[in-house]
């Protein structure tokens, strides 16, 4: 190591240890950042290192957990009791979910747009939380008409069993096709709060609109996924033999 070198990582080292006191004393990224003159996001890569944390604490090597959600849903995962109850003990994390919301709440634009109402409409929302291994990684909330379906039990706050697709199609609907919009976007403070993020983390967006065999839109599903804490593996719909 050379004498420059040296002098550049002792600075770096009383930066870190500087914006570590900072944090402590209760300052956000933010208020670091203006008083540095540089971004959030640069402060982030200034504290990494061992010297941003207290000695007891180990260094983190990465997510706390990552969680597989494939692209498009493979249909035996997706009749299933709960997809992601499915795909998570499939990759041998423990997983949970807690029912967080059910009733009616004004449809944001894109949802609206899949369910073929106005935007700011009254809908059905059936919001739960996911967790894998006891850490939160998404929130996902189910869609639908009020309506066609206010006066059923798609309206009622306990989980629907056996399944949602179940009483869909008891409801005389038969599944016709999805679609899949897969959106990266920064969180909002409800989705950074909610999912425990840290500040500056972004949440990927998966929205599936399901729709009959006539094409009525019968369930929407916006799952807000932690992005530090997912893989998508993406998969060629099979008969097809183009590269």
């Amino acid at each position: 190591m050379t004498e420059q070198q040296g002098v550049t990582e002792e600075a770096a080292r009383v930066r870190r240890g500087a914006i570590a006191e900072a944090r402590e004393a209760g300052h956000s990224l933010d208020e670091i950042a203006k008083a540095l003159g540089v971004t959030p996001g640069r402060v982030s890569q200034m504290r990494k290192g061992p010297a941003a944390r207290a000695p007891e604490q180990p260094v983190s090597q990465g997510p706390k957990v990552i969680v597989q959600r494939a692209l498009p849903t493979d249909p035996g995962t997706r009749g299933s009791v709960s997809l992601f109850l499915t795909e998570a003990e499939r990759q041998g994390l423990r997983p949970g979910r807690k029912m967080l919301y059910t009733g009616l709440e004004a449809a944001s634009e894109h949802v609206a747009a899949a369910l073929h109402v106005a935007d700011g409409d009254d809908v059905i929302a059936r919001r739960k939380m996911m967790f894998a291994n006891d850490i939160p990684v998404r929130i996902a909330t189910s869609y639908f008409r009020a309506d066609l379906f206010g006066a059923t039990r798609l309206a009622e706050p306990e989980f629907v069993k056996p399944t949602l697709q179940a009483a869909i199609e008891a409801l005389g609907y038969r599944f016709g096709h999805a679609e899949e919009t897969l959106t990266a976007r920064p969180a909002t403070r409800f989705e950074a709060d909610t999912l425990e993020l840290d500040p500056g983390e972004w949440v990927v967006q998966v929205l599936r609109a399901s729709y009959s065999t006539e094409g009525t839109p019968v369930h929407v599903l916006e799952t807000i996924c932690a992005a530090t804490r997912h893989i998508f593996p993406i998969g060629q719909v099979g008969g097809l033999d183009e590269f």
